[in-house]
């Protein structure tokens, strides 16, 4: 019975997506829920998978191609049987006494023409390396050219050697892996074929959907909303000194580590509550005053800077922040985000700290009104009762819209979540 692979439903917030990788060509068996195709949209990427067991009869979105809701992908005959299972040169089953005798009789006869089917099997080798960019699917393509690897240095696993985004992917890892573990002296990037000295090599490579997405969401914040930074700073001790005091107790009893990012969303959880504005929103000529507290925490990833959202932080303990902000974190590594845990949020924080930015000045997540920016902690002396210490200090950037939120506002609600970091006692006591 043949069957329709369409497109999943996409949210209201998403037009439309772009086929990303098939994962399984035509005459292809699957077994159900087996990933058949990705569709990559410019918020995350969505998987399709086989309803049943059957075979692939038909891909009539090509990768690259632009989709729509339910847009119809390909056909699936359901129980069929493929060739997936078996390589092209891989002999029938047969039974072994059958087998074992045949081979017996015709074992002489043979003899003679063996040595020309192996020749006539031998596969020509490849003229240039356009023979082998020819097995990769478009997907894989585009992340080769990224990342400047060469088709013969990837293994196709795909039918028929294609090399598929998998493949690609795994060599990436695998370069990672062997920097992390054995760092080699600074070098300068090279192609696999290095040019003539003082060539200036140029790649044009387009932007992901996600990039775009990015790019036209952080244009507009800047151009419809009046954004404006206030600074100050924060000294770290008193958090780092009870995280190394309570960190093996906190571990054992929750399996988690404790890190800084529980403590700076429950401080401006509680500023927030102090301030509302901040936790608002400007929706046309209104203003949309929150009774809840969604927090964004910005992660970083290959394809770009997403945004999961925390929901009701106000009701979650140091534990619960921390566990999931790790699996945020691992899920938008993998791309296994879903648009419902990127839609929505009240209030962003970002931490650049994490990658040594001493200070900057965030940028908006539009229809919020402000995001708070960590940075990397940096020693400096510091003026303590008439006497120079040395301490760990943060500067803390609040970027809001001048339109909604006052200066005074903005002003003291830094301050308030200094002062929670600072004395977290504040933050039992509620004061």
């Amino acid at each position: 019975m043949a069957t329709d692979i369409k497109a999943p439903q996409f949210p209201e917030s998403v037009a439309d997506g772009t086929v990303a990788t098939w994962h399984k060509q035509e005459g292809e068996a699957v077994k159900r829920d087996e990933l058949l195709v990705d569709i990559e949209t410019d918020k995350v990427v969505l998987e399709v998978v086989a309803p049943a067991d059957g075979v692939i009869s038909k891909i009539m979105a090509a990768e690259g191609e632009t989709v729509e809701s339910q847009q119809v992908l390909g056909t699936f005959d359901e129980g069929g049987s493929g060739n997936a299972g078996k390589s092209d040169d891989e002999p029938a089953e047969e039974n072994s006494e059958e087998a074992s005798a045949d081979k017996e009789e015709t074992s002489a006869d043979k003899k003679g023409d063996a040595k020309e089917e192996k020749v006539e099997a031998k596969p020509e080798p490849a003229d240039d390396d356009n023979s082998a960019s020819d097995q990769a699917g478009p997907a894989a393509r585009k992340l080769m050219s990224e990342h400047g690897i060469a088709a013969d240095h990837v293994k196709g696993t795909g039918r028929g050697g294609r090399i598929t985004k998998e493949d690609v992917e795994k060599v990436i890892a695998d370069k990672s892996e062997k920097r992390a573990g054995q760092p080699a002296p600074q070098q300068p990037a090279t192609l696999d074929v290095p040019g003539a000295p003082g060539e200036r090599e140029e790649r044009r490579v387009p932007m992901t959907r996600l990039r775009k997405r990015i790019a036209e969401r952080l244009v507009s914040a800047q151009q419809n909303s009046a954004m404006l930074t206030t600074f100050n700073e924060v000294n770290m001790k008193p958090i780092m000194d009870m995280r190394k005091h309570y960190q093996p107790e906190f571990e054992k009893a929750h399996n988690v580590r404790l890190g800084f990012m529980g403590f700076f969303t429950r401080a401006c959880v509680e500023a927030l509550k102090r301030f509302p504005a901040v936790n608002a929103s400007i929706d046309g000529e209104d203003v949309v005053y929150h009774g809840y507290y969604d927090v964004g925490v910005a992660v970083s990833t290959e394809r770009g800077l997403v945004v999961p959202v925390m929901r009701d932080a106000d009701q979650k303990g140091l534990a619960e922040v921390e566990s999931q902000i790790i699996e945020y974190g691992q899920k938008a590594q993998k791309g296994k985000l879903s648009i419902e845990e990127m839609t929505g949020g009240t209030f962003t924080i970002s931490n650049g700290g994490v990658f040594g930015s001493l200070i900057s000045t965030p940028i908006l997540n539009p229809p919020q009104t402000a995001i708070l920016g960590m940075h990397k902690i940096q020693e400096r002396p510091m003026a303590v009762d008439g006497k120079v210490e040395i301490l760990p200090m943060m500067y803390l950037a609040l970027s809001y819209d001048h339109r909604l939120i006052d200066g005074k506002e903005a002003v003291q609600f830094l301050v308030a979540v200094k002062n929670f970091i600072e004395d977290p006692a504040r933050l039992l006591l509620d004061i």
